[in-house]
């Protein structure tokens, strides 16, 4: 959505060697943003965004305004499945993925790109794109990029924008946390099986820092990576790729994060 930073330019770099040109598409999607949220003060920072591809090699970049991407009510919407879209972010933002699968159907409809970079801090968003793309026979390979950080582990946001001064110094602390729960998953299952149960325990206490601290926590859990479920007993005692996600708000900011395990 522009405003962009270290992190999308290294989406630029990764899609690269994917193939010449690569195409950037910046648009600020008011369908994904909720009647309480920033739309109107999103960061809209164009000049310098087009300064920073040029920087890139990347010399094709589309940035329809609101008229020519919606000239008509977008009343078609492309809705991901209950179970993954109405979970995690689906369930403090609701309608969120809704406008997020649509708008990228109309610009993959737009571009029709070879492949498409995303990154995975936004790691259900990914999940739900490359499963949106695979449903509907869209030639595009969705490929995934690593989250970016700062220096001292905060992911890389536009919204950091928002962050005070004070807040920005406490704001890796979402980073931290994450960590600690999954080291502690990765100790315990060097060790003695791990249940659901266990799993809990460590969600809460690691929330309860973080409230303790003055963040207000949506969510902070460990789900499978594959589909973002919570881990069965089963699939813990087969030592299933895991994956533990979170999302805060800070002051008036709201960040997220995850950790693959």
């Amino acid at each position: 959505m522009g405003n962009l930073h270290e992190g999308h330019l290294s989406l630029m770099r990764l899609a690269a060697h994917h193939g010449d040109p690569v195409v950037a598409s910046i648009f600020v999607n008011r369908l994904q943003f909720g009647p309480n949220e920033d739309f109107d003060s999103y960061p809209r920072t164009l000049d310098e965004d087009i300064a920073k591809l040029e920087q890139e090699g990347v010399y094709v970049l589309f940035a329809p305004n609101e008229r020519e991407m919606y000239p008509v009510p977008q009343d078609y919407r492309i809705s991901p499945p209950h179970d993954l879209g109405d979970i995690l972010e689906g369930e403090f933002r609701p309608g969120f993925f809704v406008g997020v699968t649509t708008v990228v159907m109309k610009l993959f409809q737009c571009v029709q790109p070879q492949v498409s970079v995303f990154g995975k801090k936004d790691y259900q968003q990914l999940m739900i794109i490359r499963r949106m793309c695979n449903q509907f026979t869209i030639p595009t390979e969705i490929i995934p990029a690593e989250t970016v950080r700062e220096v001292d582990g905060l992911a890389m946001s536009s919204r950091n924008r928002y962050l005070s001064r004070d807040e920005r110094i406490e704001a890796v602390w979402l980073s931290r946390t994450l960590q600690q729960v999954a080291s502690r998953v990765r100790e315990a299952r060097g060790t003695t099986p791990l249940t659901p149960r266990d799993l809990e325990e460590l969600e809460l206490a690691a929330t309860q820092i973080l409230n303790q601290r003055g963040w207000k926590t949506d969510y902070l859990s460990v789900r499978r990576r594959s589909d973002l479920k919570p881990p069965t007993s089963e699939a813990l005692d087969q030592a299933v790729d895991l994956v533990v996600l979170g999302a805060a708000r800070l002051g008036a900011t709201r960040l997220i994060d995850n950790l693959e395990i």
